[in-house]
């Protein structure tokens, strides 16, 4: 695997936490670079630390399987990026309001009443249940990098660095635009994993060679 799919691949784990992210930012009455700081660390740090595991894990077994590995590696990333990208069609409002609909798409609830919006707490009893929520699919990206005998330290690296950085950017995007881009996130990030997927698949199986 070569820098540009693990870019690709640390772009698309990435996009549930900048959804959230742009929630959190929503909300905001001010953004500032303190708050930004704190969102992209949980994020980045989890969206780092659980591919990691899920690394350890799967190289204990890696061997045993290696005749059917890039079919693991495949299935893993089309759920994944199939999972991110049925989701961003799903209606859904942020975590960190309280409308008085059943769904909120941005600032404005449907029939033009005003959600009761209460200002994100950064505290790690509100942080991390989300930044885990948004780490899980990392996890088993992880156990694809096994498989793909990936150098798991840049690996993990750039996932963090790369979430950390478009967590960051979410909040701002959000506190300014609403989250008008959360669901298009969402796609483009299970789009991007489910042809990663597929081009390791292809390549296994001699179809095309890049």
């Amino acid at each position: 695997m070569n820098l540009w799919e693990l870019f690709l691949i640390a772009v698309g784990l990435s996009m549930d936490a900048f959804a959230v992210a742009a929630c959190s930012g929503l909300t905001m009455p001010k953004v500032t670079v303190k708050k930004s700081l704190i969102v992209g660390g949980y994020f980045g740090f989890f969206q780092a630390v659980m591919p990691l595991i899920g690394y350890m894990l799967a190289t204990q077994f890696a061997e045993k399987i290696i005749a059917f590995d890039h079919w693991i590696t495949f299935a893993l990333l089309c759920f994944i990026g199939g999972k991110m990208a049925v989701g961003s069609f799903k209606k859904e409002g942020c975590p960190d309001r309280e409308c008085v609909a059943e769904t909120c798409a941005d600032r404005e609830c449907p029939g033009g009443e005003s959600p009761r919006i209460r200002e994100p707490s950064l505290k790690p009893s509100e942080m991390l249940p989300l930044a885990l929520a948004t780490s899980i699919d990392a996890l088993a990206v992880g156990v694809s990098f096994a498989f793909l005998q990936v150098n798991i330290v840049p690996a993990v690296s750039s996932i963090g660095i790369i979430t950390f950085a478009l967590s960051m950017l979410g909040v701002k995007v959000g506190n300014i635009f609403g989250i008008k881009f959360k669901s298009k996130a969402e796609l483009s990030g299970g789009i991007i994993l489910v042809l990663i997927g597929l081009k390791i698949l292809l390549e296994h199986m001699g179809i095309i060679s890049l």
